[in-house]
Protein backbone atom coordinates (compact mmCIF):
# COMPACT_ATOMS: atom_id res chain seq x y z
CA UNK A 1 0.00 0.00 0.00
CA UNK A 2 1.36 3.20 -0.98
CA UNK A 3 1.84 5.89 2.18
CA UNK A 4 0.71 9.45 1.95
CA UNK A 5 3.93 10.51 4.08
CA UNK A 6 6.69 9.75 1.67
CA UNK A 7 7.30 13.53 0.74
CA UNK A 8 11.13 14.68 1.06
CA UNK A 9 11.78 17.63 3.72
CA UNK A 10 12.17 20.82 2.53
CA UNK A 11 15.78 21.51 2.14
CA UNK A 12 17.53 24.03 5.16
CA UNK A 13 18.85 27.75 4.13
CA UNK A 14 22.22 27.93 4.23
CA UNK A 15 24.01 30.74 6.14
CA UNK A 16 27.58 31.71 5.29
CA UNK A 17 29.96 32.19 7.56
CA UNK A 18 29.74 36.00 9.12
CA UNK A 19 33.64 35.87 9.40
CA UNK A 20 34.56 34.95 5.86
CA UNK A 21 34.73 38.35 3.72
CA UNK A 22 35.79 39.73 0.41
CA UNK A 23 37.29 43.63 0.82
CA UNK A 24 38.02 43.84 -2.76
CA UNK A 25 35.07 45.53 -5.00
CA UNK A 26 36.30 43.31 -8.13
CA UNK A 27 36.33 40.60 -6.16
CA UNK A 28 33.14 40.82 -5.35
CA UNK A 29 31.93 41.40 -8.67
CA UNK A 30 33.79 39.07 -9.69
CA UNK A 31 32.22 36.62 -7.36
CA UNK A 32 28.46 38.08 -8.25
CA UNK A 33 29.03 36.72 -11.90
CA UNK A 34 30.44 33.25 -10.94
CA UNK A 35 27.19 32.53 -8.17
CA UNK A 36 25.01 33.49 -10.85
CA UNK A 37 26.00 31.76 -13.66
CA UNK A 38 26.95 28.45 -11.19
CA UNK A 39 23.39 28.46 -9.67
CA UNK A 40 21.69 28.88 -13.03
CA UNK A 41 24.00 25.86 -14.22
CA UNK A 42 22.82 23.88 -10.84
CA UNK A 43 18.98 25.19 -11.10
CA UNK A 44 18.84 23.36 -15.02
CA UNK A 45 21.08 20.35 -14.14
CA UNK A 46 18.85 20.11 -10.95
CA UNK A 47 15.47 20.17 -12.87
CA UNK A 48 17.26 17.57 -15.84
CA UNK A 49 17.94 15.19 -13.27
CA UNK A 50 14.28 15.71 -11.98
CA UNK A 51 12.80 15.27 -14.79
CA UNK A 52 14.96 11.86 -15.63
CA UNK A 53 13.88 10.14 -12.29
CA UNK A 54 10.15 11.37 -11.88
CA UNK A 55 7.99 8.28 -11.57
CA UNK A 56 6.83 7.37 -15.27
CA UNK A 57 3.01 7.73 -16.12
CA UNK A 58 0.35 5.30 -15.73
CA UNK A 59 0.62 2.52 -18.89
CA UNK A 60 -0.65 4.08 -21.71
CA UNK A 61 -2.14 1.58 -24.13
CA UNK A 62 0.80 0.82 -26.40
CA UNK A 63 2.63 -0.73 -23.08
CA UNK A 64 1.32 -2.99 -20.26
CA UNK A 65 -0.96 -3.59 -17.75
CA UNK A 66 -0.14 -5.86 -14.52
CA UNK A 67 -1.67 -8.98 -14.51
CA UNK A 68 -0.19 -10.60 -11.22
CA UNK A 69 3.01 -12.18 -10.49
CA UNK A 70 4.10 -10.39 -13.78
CA UNK A 71 3.74 -8.53 -16.53
CA UNK A 72 1.25 -9.61 -19.54
CA UNK A 73 1.38 -7.20 -23.32
CA UNK A 74 -2.10 -5.55 -23.35
CA UNK A 75 -2.90 -7.19 -26.64
CA UNK A 76 -3.30 -10.25 -24.49
CA UNK A 77 -4.32 -8.76 -21.24
CA UNK A 78 -7.26 -7.16 -23.37
CA UNK A 79 -8.27 -10.55 -24.83
CA UNK A 80 -7.88 -11.90 -21.06
CA UNK A 81 -10.30 -8.67 -19.52
CA UNK A 82 -12.53 -8.87 -22.30
CA UNK A 83 -13.23 -12.71 -21.68
CA UNK A 84 -13.66 -12.52 -17.99
CA UNK A 85 -15.99 -9.44 -18.02
CA UNK A 86 -18.03 -10.94 -20.40
CA UNK A 87 -21.78 -12.06 -19.42
CA UNK A 88 -22.96 -15.86 -19.90
CA UNK A 89 -26.28 -15.10 -19.75
CA UNK A 90 -28.50 -13.07 -21.81
CA UNK A 91 -29.43 -10.94 -18.74
CA UNK A 92 -25.95 -11.23 -17.09
CA UNK A 93 -24.20 -7.57 -15.98
CA UNK A 94 -20.64 -6.83 -16.29
CA UNK A 95 -19.05 -6.37 -13.28
CA UNK A 96 -15.88 -4.61 -12.29
CA UNK A 97 -15.09 -5.78 -8.46
CA UNK A 98 -12.94 -3.92 -6.60
CA UNK A 99 -10.77 -5.45 -3.78
CA UNK A 100 -11.41 -8.91 -5.67
CA UNK A 101 -9.08 -10.62 -4.23
CA UNK A 102 -10.11 -9.69 -0.90
CA UNK A 103 -12.74 -11.95 1.68
CA UNK A 104 -15.82 -10.78 0.36
CA UNK A 105 -14.93 -9.73 -2.92
CA UNK A 106 -13.34 -13.19 -3.88
CA UNK A 107 -16.59 -14.90 -2.51
CA UNK A 108 -18.85 -11.88 -4.16
CA UNK A 109 -16.80 -12.13 -7.63
CA UNK A 110 -17.39 -16.16 -7.66
CA UNK A 111 -20.71 -15.63 -6.67
CA UNK A 112 -21.51 -13.13 -9.57
CA UNK A 113 -19.67 -15.45 -12.34
CA UNK A 114 -21.52 -18.44 -11.56
CA UNK A 115 -24.80 -17.15 -12.25
CA UNK A 116 -23.67 -15.95 -15.30
CA UNK A 117 -22.71 -12.07 -14.98
CA UNK A 118 -19.05 -10.90 -16.72
CA UNK A 119 -16.36 -9.89 -14.07
CA UNK A 120 -13.53 -8.38 -14.00
CA UNK A 121 -11.39 -8.16 -10.43
CA UNK A 122 -8.68 -5.50 -9.91
CA UNK A 123 -6.79 -5.97 -6.70
CA UNK A 124 -3.39 -3.98 -5.41
CA UNK A 125 -2.39 -7.29 -2.77
CA UNK A 126 -0.98 -5.26 -0.69
CA UNK A 127 0.68 -6.35 3.12
CA UNK A 128 -1.75 -5.60 5.40
CA UNK A 129 -2.10 -9.12 6.03
CA UNK A 130 -0.21 -12.05 4.96
CA UNK A 131 -0.82 -11.69 0.94
CA UNK A 132 -0.46 -15.81 0.32
CA UNK A 133 -3.84 -15.85 1.36
CA UNK A 134 -5.09 -13.10 -1.43
CA UNK A 135 -2.83 -14.98 -3.67
CA UNK A 136 -4.65 -18.72 -2.97
CA UNK A 137 -8.00 -16.65 -3.18
CA UNK A 138 -6.61 -15.45 -6.47
CA UNK A 139 -6.11 -18.54 -7.35
CA UNK A 140 -9.47 -19.99 -7.11
CA UNK A 141 -10.82 -17.29 -9.15
CA UNK A 142 -8.91 -17.99 -12.17
CA UNK A 143 -10.47 -21.33 -12.08
CA UNK A 144 -13.61 -20.21 -12.45
CA UNK A 145 -12.65 -17.91 -14.81
CA UNK A 146 -12.74 -14.70 -13.14
CA UNK A 147 -9.06 -12.31 -13.96
CA UNK A 148 -7.77 -9.89 -11.70
CA UNK A 149 -6.01 -6.99 -13.12
CA UNK A 150 -3.43 -6.46 -10.08
CA UNK A 151 -3.17 -2.45 -9.46
CA UNK A 152 -4.25 0.00 -7.13
CA UNK A 153 -7.75 2.38 -7.10
CA UNK A 154 -5.61 5.25 -6.84
CA UNK A 155 -4.29 4.84 -10.15
CA UNK A 156 -6.68 6.69 -12.53
CA UNK A 157 -4.96 5.97 -15.58
CA UNK A 158 -5.80 2.22 -14.74
CA UNK A 159 -8.68 2.63 -14.18
CA UNK A 160 -9.13 4.69 -16.75
CA UNK A 161 -7.62 1.64 -19.17
CA UNK A 162 -9.85 -0.60 -17.67
CA UNK A 163 -13.33 1.46 -18.48
CA UNK A 164 -11.99 2.50 -21.84
CA UNK A 165 -11.54 -1.55 -22.64
CA UNK A 166 -15.19 -2.74 -21.22
CA UNK A 167 -18.36 -1.35 -20.33
CA UNK A 168 -18.98 -1.78 -16.95
CA UNK A 169 -22.98 -2.28 -15.75
CA UNK A 170 -21.94 -2.13 -12.45
CA UNK A 171 -18.97 -1.41 -10.40
CA UNK A 172 -18.80 -3.60 -6.72
CA UNK A 173 -16.52 -1.27 -5.03
CA UNK A 174 -14.97 -3.40 -1.96
CA UNK A 175 -11.50 -2.37 -2.04
CA UNK A 176 -10.27 -0.55 1.24
CA UNK A 177 -8.11 -0.53 4.07
CA UNK A 178 -9.64 -2.40 6.92
CA UNK A 179 -9.00 -2.63 10.26
CA UNK A 180 -10.13 -0.20 13.60
CA UNK A 181 -7.06 -0.34 15.79
CA UNK A 182 -4.51 -0.40 12.55
CA UNK A 183 -5.76 3.13 11.93
CA UNK A 184 -3.59 4.10 14.66
CA UNK A 185 -0.25 2.76 13.51
CA UNK A 186 -0.95 4.15 9.77
CA UNK A 187 -3.40 6.14 9.71
CA UNK A 188 -1.96 8.02 5.89
CA UNK A 189 -3.22 4.47 4.30
CA UNK A 190 -6.66 4.72 5.51
CA UNK A 191 -7.18 8.23 3.69
CA UNK A 192 -5.67 7.30 0.97
CA UNK A 193 -7.46 4.03 -0.05
CA UNK A 194 -11.07 4.67 1.77
CA UNK A 195 -11.18 8.52 0.61
CA UNK A 196 -8.81 9.20 -2.60
CA UNK A 197 -9.31 6.04 -3.61
CA UNK A 198 -12.93 5.88 -3.76
CA UNK A 199 -12.98 9.84 -5.32
CA UNK A 200 -10.77 7.80 -8.13
CA UNK A 201 -13.49 4.92 -8.62
CA UNK A 202 -16.19 7.98 -8.85
CA UNK A 203 -14.64 10.29 -11.16
CA UNK A 204 -14.16 7.50 -13.91
CA UNK A 205 -17.20 6.06 -13.11
CA UNK A 206 -19.18 9.73 -13.76
CA UNK A 207 -17.33 10.39 -16.38
CA UNK A 208 -18.28 6.99 -18.30
CA UNK A 209 -20.81 6.68 -20.98
CA UNK A 210 -23.16 5.13 -19.90
CA UNK A 211 -22.57 5.84 -16.08
CA UNK A 212 -22.21 2.23 -14.18
CA UNK A 213 -24.24 1.92 -10.76
CA UNK A 214 -21.98 1.32 -7.78
CA UNK A 215 -22.40 -0.67 -4.67
CA UNK A 216 -19.33 -0.14 -2.20
CA UNK A 217 -18.67 -1.41 0.89
CA UNK A 218 -19.15 1.44 4.15
CA UNK A 219 -18.63 -0.02 7.65
CA UNK A 220 -21.05 -0.60 10.48
CA UNK A 221 -18.11 1.44 12.35
CA UNK A 222 -19.64 4.58 10.93
CA UNK A 223 -22.29 4.46 14.00
CA UNK A 224 -19.26 5.01 16.49
CA UNK A 225 -20.51 6.33 20.16
CA UNK A 226 -24.31 5.67 18.92
CA UNK A 227 -26.00 4.02 21.71
CA UNK A 228 -29.43 3.37 20.06
CA UNK A 229 -29.81 -0.26 19.64
CA UNK A 230 -30.32 -1.87 17.48
CA UNK A 231 -28.66 0.44 15.06
CA UNK A 232 -30.86 1.94 12.17
CA UNK A 233 -29.64 3.56 8.57
CA UNK A 234 -31.90 6.49 10.68
CA UNK A 235 -29.49 6.87 13.45
CA UNK A 236 -26.97 9.40 13.81
CA UNK A 237 -23.34 8.80 12.46
CA UNK A 238 -21.52 12.04 13.44
CA UNK A 239 -19.44 10.54 15.72
CA UNK A 240 -16.96 8.24 15.04
CA UNK A 241 -15.00 5.84 17.41
CA UNK A 242 -11.99 5.89 15.03
CA UNK A 243 -9.75 6.88 12.21
CA UNK A 244 -11.31 4.10 9.90
CA UNK A 245 -15.06 4.91 10.98
CA UNK A 246 -14.60 8.52 9.96
CA UNK A 247 -13.26 7.83 6.25
CA UNK A 248 -16.22 5.51 5.78
CA UNK A 249 -18.51 8.11 6.46
CA UNK A 250 -16.59 10.32 4.73
CA UNK A 251 -17.12 7.87 1.80
CA UNK A 252 -20.99 8.29 3.02
CA UNK A 253 -20.82 11.85 2.23
CA UNK A 254 -18.83 11.87 -0.51
CA UNK A 255 -21.03 9.60 -2.25
CA UNK A 256 -23.66 11.70 -1.54
CA UNK A 257 -22.36 14.41 -3.28
CA UNK A 258 -21.15 12.58 -6.77
CA UNK A 259 -25.10 11.17 -6.96
CA UNK A 260 -26.45 14.63 -6.42
CA UNK A 261 -23.74 16.46 -8.89
CA UNK A 262 -23.22 13.73 -11.81
CA UNK A 263 -26.70 11.26 -11.12
CA UNK A 264 -24.35 8.40 -10.16
CA UNK A 265 -26.37 5.25 -8.38
CA UNK A 266 -24.66 4.45 -5.79
CA UNK A 267 -25.92 2.25 -3.07
CA UNK A 268 -23.73 2.07 -0.02
CA UNK A 269 -23.55 -1.08 2.34
CA UNK A 270 -22.64 -1.18 6.25
CA UNK A 271 -21.07 -4.45 7.05
CA UNK A 272 -21.69 -6.21 10.05
CA UNK A 273 -18.40 -8.01 11.45
CA UNK A 274 -18.19 -10.58 8.57
CA UNK A 275 -16.65 -13.75 8.91
CA UNK A 276 -16.24 -16.93 7.22
CA UNK A 277 -14.00 -19.69 5.57
CA UNK A 278 -11.55 -17.60 3.50
CA UNK A 279 -11.33 -14.78 6.43
CA UNK A 280 -9.17 -12.31 7.04
CA UNK A 281 -6.31 -13.25 9.57
CA UNK A 282 -6.62 -9.83 11.46
CA UNK A 283 -10.19 -10.90 12.97
CA UNK A 284 -10.84 -11.95 16.67
CA UNK A 285 -12.46 -15.20 15.59
CA UNK A 286 -9.49 -16.18 12.86
CA UNK A 287 -6.43 -15.13 15.35
CA UNK A 288 -8.64 -16.41 18.25
CA UNK A 289 -8.50 -19.95 16.18
CA UNK A 290 -4.92 -19.93 15.72
CA UNK A 291 -3.87 -19.00 19.34
CA UNK A 292 -6.37 -21.45 20.63
CA UNK A 293 -4.85 -24.07 18.54
CA UNK A 294 -1.14 -23.14 19.07
CA UNK A 295 -2.10 -23.06 23.23
CA UNK A 296 -1.45 -19.06 22.91
CA UNK A 297 -2.91 -16.72 25.55
CA UNK A 298 -5.77 -15.02 23.80
CA UNK A 299 -6.78 -11.55 25.03
CA UNK A 300 -10.53 -10.88 25.56
CA UNK A 301 -11.96 -7.26 26.17
CA UNK A 302 -14.59 -6.76 28.49
CA UNK A 303 -16.83 -3.22 28.65
CA UNK A 304 -16.54 -0.91 31.65
CA UNK A 305 -19.44 -2.06 33.64
CA UNK A 306 -17.39 -5.53 33.42
CA UNK A 307 -19.97 -7.14 30.69
CA UNK A 308 -18.20 -8.37 27.48
CA UNK A 309 -18.02 -7.11 24.22
CA UNK A 310 -20.52 -8.13 21.64
CA UNK A 311 -20.62 -7.80 17.57
CA UNK A 312 -23.10 -8.21 15.44
CA UNK A 313 -21.73 -11.65 13.73
CA UNK A 314 -22.32 -11.81 9.74
CA UNK A 315 -21.68 -15.00 8.15
CA UNK A 316 -20.01 -14.08 4.48
CA UNK A 317 -22.79 -16.28 2.40
CA UNK A 318 -25.37 -13.90 4.16
CA UNK A 319 -23.33 -10.70 3.40
CA UNK A 320 -22.81 -12.19 -0.07
CA UNK A 321 -26.47 -12.59 -0.74
CA UNK A 322 -27.45 -9.07 0.63
CA UNK A 323 -24.69 -7.71 -1.84
CA UNK A 324 -26.01 -9.16 -4.69
CA UNK A 325 -29.65 -8.34 -3.88
CA UNK A 326 -28.36 -4.55 -3.92
CA UNK A 327 -27.01 -4.55 -7.00
CA UNK A 328 -29.78 -6.60 -8.99
CA UNK A 329 -31.93 -3.39 -7.48
CA UNK A 330 -29.83 -0.84 -8.16
CA UNK A 331 -31.22 1.34 -11.11
CA UNK A 332 -29.27 3.12 -13.83
CA UNK A 333 -27.29 6.16 -13.18
CA UNK A 334 -28.77 8.90 -14.57
CA UNK A 335 -25.79 10.52 -15.96
CA UNK A 336 -23.68 10.52 -19.19
CA UNK A 337 -20.03 11.89 -19.84
CA UNK A 338 -19.80 13.65 -16.55
CA UNK A 339 -22.84 15.21 -16.96
CA UNK A 340 -26.28 14.80 -14.68
CA UNK A 341 -29.75 14.02 -16.24
CA UNK A 342 -32.09 13.31 -13.78
CA UNK A 343 -32.15 12.24 -10.21
CA UNK A 344 -30.47 9.29 -9.41
CA UNK A 345 -30.89 6.44 -6.63
CA UNK A 346 -29.26 7.16 -3.39
CA UNK A 347 -29.21 4.05 -0.90
CA UNK A 348 -27.36 3.13 2.40
CA UNK A 349 -28.24 -0.82 4.05
CA UNK A 350 -26.92 -2.48 7.10
CA UNK A 351 -26.16 -6.13 6.48
CA UNK A 352 -25.82 -7.80 9.78
CA UNK A 353 -27.30 -10.75 11.00
CA UNK A 354 -29.31 -8.51 13.77
CA UNK A 355 -28.25 -11.04 17.04
CA UNK A 356 -25.47 -9.76 18.75
CA UNK A 357 -23.31 -12.52 20.56
CA UNK A 358 -20.85 -11.73 23.29
CA UNK A 359 -16.58 -11.96 22.37
CA UNK A 360 -17.19 -14.57 25.13
CA UNK A 361 -19.84 -16.93 23.35
CA UNK A 362 -17.38 -16.40 20.54
CA UNK A 363 -14.75 -18.29 22.33
CA UNK A 364 -17.26 -20.80 24.14
CA UNK A 365 -17.88 -22.19 20.76
CA UNK A 366 -14.78 -22.29 19.37
CA UNK A 367 -13.70 -24.17 22.51
CA UNK A 368 -16.42 -26.80 21.67
CA UNK A 369 -15.54 -26.82 18.10
CA UNK A 370 -11.46 -27.05 18.02
CA UNK A 371 -11.92 -29.40 21.92
CA UNK A 372 -9.54 -26.82 23.12
CA UNK A 373 -9.68 -25.26 26.46
CA UNK A 374 -8.98 -21.48 25.75
CA UNK A 375 -5.83 -19.47 27.44
CA UNK A 376 -7.75 -16.43 28.49
CA UNK A 377 -6.89 -12.72 29.42
CA UNK A 378 -9.60 -10.17 30.12
CA UNK A 379 -8.82 -6.76 29.97
CA UNK A 380 -10.62 -3.58 30.15
CA UNK A 381 -11.70 -2.54 26.29
CA UNK A 382 -8.78 0.29 25.30
CA UNK A 383 -9.01 3.20 23.23
CA UNK A 384 -8.23 2.01 20.38
CA UNK A 385 -11.54 2.68 18.31
CA UNK A 386 -12.58 -0.52 19.62
CA UNK A 387 -16.34 0.03 20.39
CA UNK A 388 -18.08 -2.09 23.00
CA UNK A 389 -21.12 -3.45 21.11
CA UNK A 390 -22.72 -3.71 17.34
CA UNK A 391 -26.32 -4.69 16.59
CA UNK A 392 -28.15 -4.46 13.33
CA UNK A 393 -31.58 -3.03 12.23
CA UNK A 394 -31.87 -4.77 8.98
CA UNK A 395 -35.52 -4.09 8.31
CA UNK A 396 -34.68 -1.99 5.46
CA UNK A 397 -32.63 -4.48 3.68
CA UNK A 398 -35.32 -7.11 4.42
CA UNK A 399 -37.39 -4.91 2.37
CA UNK A 400 -35.67 -3.56 -0.18
CA UNK A 401 -33.36 -6.42 -0.92
CA UNK A 402 -34.80 -9.36 -0.06
CA UNK A 403 -32.13 -9.95 3.02
CA UNK A 404 -32.42 -12.54 5.26
CA UNK A 405 -29.55 -14.05 7.15
CA UNK A 406 -29.91 -17.80 7.53
CA UNK A 407 -26.63 -19.00 9.39
CA UNK A 408 -26.31 -19.00 13.22
CA UNK A 409 -22.60 -18.03 15.20
CA UNK A 410 -22.06 -21.74 16.12
CA UNK A 411 -22.90 -22.98 12.43
CA UNK A 412 -20.50 -20.57 10.33
CA UNK A 413 -18.13 -21.01 12.93
CA UNK A 414 -17.82 -24.86 12.09
CA UNK A 415 -17.35 -23.97 8.80
CA UNK A 416 -14.78 -21.71 9.56
CA UNK A 417 -12.82 -24.33 11.34
CA UNK A 418 -12.93 -26.58 8.57
CA UNK A 419 -11.57 -24.46 5.95
CA UNK A 420 -9.00 -23.30 8.62
CA UNK A 421 -8.25 -26.53 9.45
CA UNK A 422 -8.00 -27.95 5.88
CA UNK A 423 -6.20 -24.50 4.53
CA UNK A 424 -3.05 -24.41 6.69
CA UNK A 425 -2.65 -28.31 6.87
CA UNK A 426 -1.81 -27.84 3.58
CA UNK A 427 -5.16 -29.68 2.14
CA UNK A 428 -5.19 -26.93 -0.22
CA UNK A 429 -8.32 -29.56 -2.63
CA UNK A 430 -10.45 -29.77 0.50
CA UNK A 431 -10.31 -25.80 1.29
CA UNK A 432 -10.93 -24.68 -2.37
CA UNK A 433 -13.34 -27.51 -2.55
CA UNK A 434 -15.90 -24.57 -0.88
CA UNK A 435 -15.70 -22.53 -3.66
CA UNK A 436 -16.71 -25.25 -5.81
CA UNK A 437 -20.29 -24.91 -4.40
CA UNK A 438 -20.72 -22.09 -3.22
CA UNK A 439 -23.60 -20.88 -5.50
CA UNK A 440 -25.35 -23.13 -2.83
CA UNK A 441 -23.41 -22.72 -0.31
CA UNK A 442 -22.49 -26.66 0.59
CA UNK A 443 -19.32 -27.64 2.00
CA UNK A 444 -16.60 -30.42 0.88
CA UNK A 445 -16.07 -31.89 4.31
Amino acid sequence: MSHLDNIPSTPGKHKPDKAFRFHSSAASSSLSKLTLYSTLFLSILLIFLLLLSSPSSPPSPRRHLSTGSHHTPLSLSHKLIRKSARPRSTTGHTVLVTGAAGFVGTHVSLSLQRRGDGVLGLDNFNHYYDPTLKRARQKILEKAGVFIVEGDINDKGLLQQLFDAVLFTHVMHLAAQAGVRYAMQNPGSYVHSNIAGFVNVLEVSKSANPQPAIIWASSSSVYGLNSRVPFSEKDRTDQPASLYAATKKAGEEIAHTYNHIYGLSITGLRFFTVYGPWGRPDMAYFFFTKDIMKGKTITVYESPDKGSVARDFTYIDDIVKGCLGALDTAKKSTGSGGKKRGPAQLRIFNLGNTSPVPVSRLVSILEKILKVKAKKKVVPLPRNGDVEFTHANITLAMTELGYKPTTDLEAGLKKFVRWYLSFYSGSKKKSSCYFNKIATAAMCF
